[in-house]
């Protein structure tokens, strides 16, 4: 399964952690399992519309906490594949990231509850 990154300049998170943060949540979900191959740096800056430097900098975060190893003739590869957490883990994690946005944002916990919930409706109605 290739690899889905996408990039949003309007949340105010850097490019780097977007695509870090995405990373992680494919492993750790399952959506790339130990032994996958990552695309080569140019080639998902150039994909993404980043620096490679960037990207670099993404690929060498995951190889510092374990998550993959690069090696010349193989490329960046996963070196563990999670075990797909339960829904409390990954509520609780979604959660975490949303308040840290939220913080980033400066903006006020009842505004963020009340966007959650407006979003949920959303969601709701999409699927009805």
């Amino acid at each position: 399964m290739p690899l889905r990154v996408t990039v949003d300049a309007d949340t105010g998170v850097a490019p780097w952690r977007q695509v870090h943060d995405q990373i992680v949540r494919a492993i750790g979900t399952g959506a790339l399992p130990a032994h996958a191959r990552l695309p080569p740096i140019r080639q998902l800056a150039r994909d993404l519309g980043l620096a490679s430097g960037t990207i670099a900098r993404v690929y060498r975060e995951l190889e510092a906490a374990g998550w993959v190893t690069t090696a010349r003739a193989r490329g960046t590869v996963v070196t563990r594949s999670a075990k797909r957490p339960d829904r409390s883990s990954l509520l609780r994690d979604s959660a975490t990231e949303y308040a840290q946005r939220v913080r980033e944002l400066g903006v006020d916990p009842k505004e963020a509850i009340d966007a959650v919930r407006a979003a949920l409706s959303d969601t709701s109605r999409d699927q009805q």
